[in-house]
């Protein structure tokens, strides 16, 4: 079974208009999270990757599963004010605004490899966000994967004009 008809479209969530990617059925079928995973996974197999880093919330979900498969650390990458010890954060943009992200200062060391893991990138904000937080940290962001890809909305550019290649599996058109 292709990838996309493991993924759930919910019109009008979370307001009209909207096309929402749900990707806990893709997560709920065994055979198809597998493959997803295999497939993010596939280009760094065998090679030197220090640690993968999640965005919340499903980011955690495929990040610690694609750090298991590299036998690589995870990075929980969360909102403002989740984390129990001392952090580094940065302010990143919305769509509607500005939110903040944090990581825990001691969650990389420089010159670590790491591969952010993601879901889904739409305009590729949180996902730079991401990228620029972890490069505060000294790591080498050796790539950015995602399950879907929403290419009207040029997260994918966004985040090749930073120098990090991009991996994304499923591509919908429209936002």
């Amino acid at each position: 079974m292709p990838l996309a008809a493991a993924i759930r479209t919910i019109p009008d969530y979370p307001k009209k208009g909207i096309l929402f990617r749900d990707i806990t059925t893709l997560l709920g079928d065994a055979k198809a999270f597998r493959k997803a995973v295999d497939e993010l996974v596939q280009p760094w197999c065998g090679g030197k990757i220090d640690k993968v880093a999640g965005m919340e919330a499903r980011g955690f979900i495929l990040g610690g599963a694609v750090a298991h498969q590299l036998s690589a650390g995870f990075i929980p990458i969360r909102k403002k004010g989740k984390l129990p010890h001392r952090v580094v954060s940065i302010a990143y943009e919305l769509e509607y605004g500005v939110d903040e992200m944090e990581m825990h200062e001691d969650a990389v060391r420089p010159g670590e490899r790491v591969i952010l893991v993601d879901d889904l990138i739409a305009t590729g904000g949180t996902a730079e966000g991401a990228v620029k937080l972890l490069r505060q940290a000294g790591a080498d962001v050796v790539a950015a994967c995602f399950v879907i890809d929403l290419p009207d909305l040029a997260g994918v550019k966004r985040l090749q004009t930073l120098g990090v290649p991009v991996r994304t599996l499923v591509a919908f058109e429209g936002h």
